[in-house]
């Protein structure tokens, strides 16, 4: 029963009682806090739906909206700015991140934690968010983990491009970079260290690279939303990539990027006309 109905309830059965229903409740719960109260009314209080602790009652509210995050996105750890069922989940969890927040509420602990293992990890929680996010693109139908899978960069979800991530992941300096916490949970998925001596791999100039996937992020966006690749000149697109916030002026984009389709390699020709840009394809324009 809901607890604002069951205190309904317990008003209706106290009829002509001119105490406010309130204060009343406030009473029992005091009593029943003190141990003041006898076994056999707290059992009748709790038929009928009493919560003895309002920050219990608050709890096991966000934790439904916490459970309903976890579902779709395989992780606890959400931005400040994540909501699930109306309940601003993110902050909440991030409050509860905080040093000595469960302080006195081991049970609380026990719920997230059952909930997701690395609610609260040793790492920081963007982290935790992008191998979440690659967990979900390596799983099948089934749940079962195909770390054969190809996500080159540019791969994104929620945001985030996970082909980018991974690829750091796998580096030399990155493997090293990380916890032993991490490592383990790469390993359980497949995502192995890179092979001892093993040479960091070429970079194209940073901010070609950079300015050509942002590009791409955001037109996936865009089609996301609208439903078409057709952008106006002028229109700009935010998105966020490993945490970061951009404004992408996609319309410029588009146009500089079809001026300059005979100088795009293959790969990034091919990630353009998989988001429908047809003129990727050929030398003229669609």
């Amino acid at each position: 029963m809901h607890p604002r109905r069951s205190e309904r309830s317990l008003y209706r059965k106290r009829n002509e009682n001119s105490q406010p229903l309130g204060q009343w409740v406030a009473e029992q719960r005091r009593a029943h806090g003190a141990g003041e109260m006898s076994a056999q009314r707290a059992q009748r209080l709790e038929r009928l739906g009493m919560v003895w602790s309002v920050a219990d009652e608050r709890f096991q509210e966000n934790l439904e909206a916490a459970k309903a995050y976890f579902e779709e996105h395989w992780t606890l750890c959400a931005p400040r700015t994540a909501t699930a069922l109306d309940q601003p989940i993110g902050q909440w969890l991030s409050n509860l991140r905080r040093p000595g927040a469960l302080d006195g509420h081991p049970e609380w602990k026990a719920a997230l934690e059952a909930v997701d293992e690395h609610w609260n990890p040793g790492w920081p929680p963007p982290w935790q968010r992008h191998y979440a996010a690659l967990r979900a693109l390596l799983a099948d139908e089934q749940g079962r983990i195909d770390a054969r899978a190809d996500i080159p960069p540019g791969v994104t979800v929620h945001g985030m491009d996970i082909g980018r991530w991974l690829a750091r992941q796998r580096t030399p300096k990155g493997w090293e970079g990380l916890a032993a916490g991490q490592r383990e949970l790469l390993e359980a998925i497949g995502i192995t260290p890179p092979p001892p001596g093993q040479a960091e791999p070429a970079k194209a100039p940073g901010t070609a690279v950079n300015a050509f996937e942002k590009g791409v992020a955001a037109l996936a966006r865009y089609k996301a939303r609208t439903g078409s690749v057709t952008v106006p000149r002028g229109h700009v697109e935010r998105i966020v990539l490993d945490g970061e916030e951009h404004a992408i002026k996609l319309g410029v984009w588009l146009t500089n990027t079809k001026t300059r389709r005979a100088k795009l390699t293959t790969d990034k020709r091919r990630q353009l006309a998989d988001l429908g840009l047809h003129w990727a394809t050929t030398e003229e324009a669609a």
